[in-house]
C-alpha cells in the first residue's frame, strides 16, 4: 500500500499545476521508491529483537532537480513520510523516533542524480515513533513529553465537547512505549471501544474521548 498509494497521489498531484515541473528530468515516485528501499537497507534487529528500520532521511539533489522539487517541497515531504511511515507499518518495522525528510541542495549531483543518507534517530527521551491521527486528517507527533488531553484550551488535544472532562486524559512516554491514563474523567476512556484507566497504546488503536476519536500509529 505505501509505494502505490504515494504513486498514486503523486499521479494526481502533478497533473495540472505541477504538470509542467515534471514533464523531464527525475521524478517524485524515483525518490520515493529509493526512500523505502533506503529503509530497506538500513533495517537492523535491536537488542530486544525487533527489526529497527531508519527514520530520519537526507535526500540530496542537483541544483536543477532541486529547484524544482523546492516549488512543492512540503507537499512532497508530507507524502515521502507517508510513504515511509506505510511501509514501516506493512513490513513491521520499529521506528525509535518520528520520521523526517529533508530535500538537501548537493551541487555534485547532476540532474537526474540524487543520493539519500538514512540514519536512525532516536526521539527525545528514547520515547519510540509515536503520532496521533486526528479525524480531519492532522497529526500531533508523540515526543518525549506528557501530552495532556481534554476540553480545557491549555491542553495539548482540545476536545470541545461536553461530555469530555476539562483534564481528561494523558499519554505518558515510558521508555520506548507510550501509556494512556484516565484522569477519574466523567465519563471514562475508551480504547478500541472498552473502557480503560491506563492502557499501554499499541499501532491503530481508537482512542475514544466523548464523541471524539483519535488513532494511534507507533511508526
Amino acid at each position: 500500500m505505501g509505494l502505490k498509494g504515494f504513486e498514486g497521489r503523486l499521479e494526481r498531484m502533478v497533473e495540472g499545476t505541477f504538470a509542467r515541473l515534471f514533464r523531464s528530468g527525475l521524478r517524485p515516485v524515483e525518490v520515493g521508491r529509493r526512500l523505502v528501499r533506503a529503509m530497506d537497507d538500513g533495517r537492523m534487529i535491536d537488542v530486544r529483537g525487533r527489526m529497527t528500520a531508519p527514520n530520519e532521511f537526507a535526500v540530496r539533489l542537483g541544483e536543477e532537480d532541486h529547484e524544482r522539487f523546492a516549488q512543492l517541497a512540503d507537499t512532497l515531504t508530507r507524502e515521502l513520510i507517508q510513504a515511509a511511515r506505510d511501509h514501516a507499518r506493512q513490513e513491521g518495522y520499529h521506528l525509535v523516533g518520528p520520521i523526517s525528510v529533508d530535500l538537501q541542495l548537493d551541487r555534485r549531483y547532476r540532474a537526474g542524480s540524487f543520493s539519500i543518507d538514512a540514519r536512525l534517530v532516536e526521539a527525545p527521551g528514547g520515547s519510540g515513533a509515536g503520532t496521533l491521527l486526528f479525524p480531519d486528517g492532522g497529526r500531533l507527533p508523540l515526543e518525549g513529553r506528557v501530552i495532556s488531553i481534554g476540553r480545557q484550551s491549555t491542553c495539548d488535544v482540545t476536545i470541545s465537547d461536553p461530555n469530555v472532562s476539562r483534564r481528561h486524559a494523558e499519554i505518558h512516554p515510558d521508555a520506548d512505549r507510550y501509556v494512556l491514563v484516565d484522569l477519574g474523567s466523567t465519563n471514562g476512556t475508551r480504547v478500541n471501544g472498552g473502557r480503560i484507566a491506563e492502557h499501554e497504546l499499541a499501532d491503530g488503536d481508537e482512542l475514544s474521548f466523548g464523541g471524539t476519536t483519535l488513532v494511534f500509529e507507533e511508526s
